[in-house]
């Protein structure tokens, strides 16, 4: 049946009374097509709550939105029309677009779970040629969180990094890179770095990595790095094992640990402190403050919302509404909060004392191969050496080269470290 699509935002023009004309056109070729669908996208545009923000007045905005409310349950109800919207903004909308009788049905599009991160990355792999050694399940548990404009973005980095390798097809390589490009930022190793700085990464991550192995109820972590990648000069990142939808407190407070862990390792290890712990403590302290005024996990304060109110003046929220305690209450959410933090750094001085080895072997292993996996960030924890963490693969015989056959061009690698392979102390020229 006819199908007739349009964005919110093509209602509302500079001339006054477009916006609802528009709307009665629209209805009116609509009704002459009975029946249809009539889909209105970025409803938000002009259905915005009516007499918010301040000044308020008569809004050209709010004209359009009263044509659609009467179009789609006036006085003339129309027959055989469908009409659906969509936004990302249903708190703004205006309570009477959402009443029985107009969008009276709300449809959530919530992020993929597993299952769905893998029907949507197959689909979007059938545009390129993929080599055999990519598995899409294990792609699929490695981007919890992803939306399906993420996964699709992984599948096109992930095509252009093989064209730029000059390669046929994308291997699981470059979508694994492409995966932390979307998240994390493209890597920077062209970046000139200084010794002394890349040291303070090293301990600087490998305090984040070794409190995450060490704590049970935190996810372990899936990579960690000291090549630059976006604004961070290193970062760890942590895969969960699972899909989970609960945030219990016991592995809030493991987060916390987690997040000063770096800046705990800095202090223990460097003999002094850094900025680069600033958005590490940034994120302690916002989940922190959640978890005493939101999440009602604080004993003292109590299972009550105390969180400042959320939005904008311009968007229909109450102007006198910004604060619900008392300066009292206040005082106390700050030492709570304070309590909090504390607790979790306590946890991971802690943690980084009692593992001042395995941190030591991790920033080891971080300064000579500059990306180290899980896997082999639990090796050297259980006491592995560099040497054996990554063993050279035995040279292919040598054949001696015929007067029918050229001889066979050689070719010398070398590590990401810098040094070559099996004599250490030795830089490539």
């Amino acid at each position: 049946m006819p199908f007739f699509s349009i964005s919110g935002s093509d209602f509302v023009e500079m001339f006054v009374g477009v916006g609802a004309s528009r709307v009665r056109d629209l209805f009116k070729q609509a009704r002459e097509n009975s029946p249809c669908i009539i889909f209105l996208d970025e409803i938000d545009a002009v259905g915005r709550r009516r007499g918010s923000g301040l000044g308020g007045g008569h809004d050209e905005r709010e004209q359009t939105l009263n044509a659609i409310l009467v179009e789609m349950d006036g006085f003339g109800t129309d027959e055989g029309i469908i009409v659906i919207a969509a936004t990302n903004r249903p708190d703004v909308l205006d309570p009477a677009l959402l009443r029985p009788g107009r969008f009276d049905r709300e449809v959530t599009i919530d992020l993929p779970d597993v299952k769905g991160r893998e029907e949507i990355l197959r689909v979007h792999l059938k545009k390129v040629k993929s080599a055999g050694d990519v598995d899409v399940s294990t792609l699929a548990r490695s981007t919890p969180g992803y939306s399906g404009a993420d996964l699709a973005a992984i599948i096109n980095e992930a095509a252009i990094m093989a064209a730029l390798a000059k390669k046929d097809e994308v291997s699981m390589e470059h979508l694994e890179e492409a995966r932390d490009k979307v998240r994390y930022g493209r890597q920077k190793k062209s970046r000139k770095i200084e010794e002394e700085d890349r040291k303070i990464t090293a301990y600087h991550e490998a305090g984040h990595a070794v409190v995450a192995s060490v704590l049970p109820e935190v996810d372990d972590p899936h990579k960690v790095t000291i090549v630059p990648r976006g604004r961070a000069l290193g970062s760890t990142m942590v895969l969960p094992d699972k899909e989970s939808y609960h945030m219990q407190k016991k592995k809030m407070l493991g987060q916390l640990s987690v997040l000063f862990g770096g800046r705990v390792s800095e202090a223990q290890f460097c003999g002094d402190i850094s900025a680069g712990a600033s958005d590490d403590i940034r994120r302690a302290t916002e989940l922190a403050r959640a978890m005493v005024t939101e999440l009602g996990m604080s004993d003292k304060i109590g299972p009550i919302n105390y969180a400042e109110r959320q939005g904008s003046d311009f968007l229909g929220t109450e102007l006198m509404s910004g604060k619900w305690h008392s300066e009292e209450t206040a005082r106390q959410i700050d030492q709570e909060v304070e309590g909090v933090l504390k607790q979790a750094y306590t946890l991971a001085e802690r943690i980084v004392r009692e593992n001042s080895a395995g941190i030591e072997a991790v920033t080891q292993g971080l300064l000579r191969f500059e990306t180290i996996t899980g896997d082999e960030v639990r090796k050297l924890l259980a006491g592995a050496s560099l040497d054996t963490l990554r063993p050279t693969p035995p040279a292919p015989p040598t054949q001696k080269p015929t007067a029918s056959a050229p001889a066979p061009h050689t070719t010398t690698s070398f590590p990401r470290g810098g040094e070559l392979p099996g004599k250490p102390g030795l830089s490539p020229a």
